[in-house]
């Protein structure tokens, strides 16, 4: 099986020891996503709506680099440091999965990397 490690500039870099993405077996495993400006370096803005938008624009961004759309997620996990703020992301992670909707969990954690409001990691169908 071979592996391929996926980077692009047009996502944040990241911030540890790891991979933006690596394709393996036929799927793209993506880092978890935060709601971090690629050009900056800085939190898109203190809200979850902000941050939200702003991680799944990076998502999508490493998907593209990879060759892939929206419609490759099979899997995805939306860590919250507040449930309360479910419906809210809900909506905002709607809008860029239209009607390909894929597998999902979402939980509340402690704490997040630079005290983001919300990260999100995936699974994608590369075949």
């Amino acid at each position: 099986m071979s592996i391929e490690h996926i980077a692009t500039a047009a996502a944040p870099a990241a911030i540890g020891p790891y991979s933006q993405a690596v394709r393996a077996g036929g799927f793209l495993f993506i880092s978890g996503q935060l709601g971090i400006v690629p050009e900056t370096g800085l939190m898109a803005g203190a809200d979850v709506a902000e941050q939200s938008r702003q991680a799944l624009t990076n998502l999508g961004a490493i998907l593209t680099a990879a060759g892939l759309d929206w419609g490759a997620v099979v899997k995805t996990t939306v860590y919250l440091a507040d449930m309360q703020d479910f419906a809210l992301v809900n909506e905002i992670y709607a809008e860029f999965f239209g009607g390909a909707l894929p597998a999902r969990a979402a939980v509340q954690v402690a704490a997040l990397p630079k005290s983001a409001r919300m990260e999100i990691d995936a699974i994608a169908f590369c075949g």
